[in-house]
C-alpha cells in the first residue's frame, strides 16, 4: 500500500505521519487489496480537517472528518474508512 500524506495550511510533522500510518495499516489488515491512500490534513481557523481517498480493487472510497483537534479528526477518519472498507469487502464476498 502506498500512503501519501500532505498538508494544506499546516506542516505535517513526523508524529502526525506516524499516527496516520498506524491507523491506515490497521485498515490494510482488513482488506489487503488496497493499492494506495491519499490523505490531506487541513487547518482552517480552529477547524482541523482530515480527508482521505482509498483506491481498492476498482473502487474509490472517500471520507472527510472535522474536529478541533487534528489527532481526533484522524482517528474518526480512520474509523469511518475502516467501516466503509469492511462494507466494501462484504459486498465483494456476497457477489461471488
Amino acid at each position: 500500500m502506498q500512503l501519501d500524506i500532505s498538508g494544506h495550511h499546516i506542516e505535517v510533522t513526523e508524529a502526525m505521519k506516524a499516527h496516520v500510518r498506524e491507523h491506515f495499516e490497521k485498515i490494510e489488515n482488513h482488506f489487503d487489496i488496497i493499492t494506495d491512500v491519499h490523505c490531506v490534513l487541513t487547518v482552517e481557523g480552529d477547524r482541523h480537517i482530515a480527508e482521505a481517498t482509498i483506491n481498492a480493487k476498482g473502487k474509490r472510497l472517500f471520507a472527510v472528518e472535522e474536529n478541533n483537534d487534528m489527532y481526533v479528526s484522524i482517528n474518526k477518519l480512520a474509523h469511518k474508512l475502516n467501516r466503509r472498507v469492511r462494507q466494501h469487502k462484504e459486498k465483494i464476498k456476497q457477489h461471488h
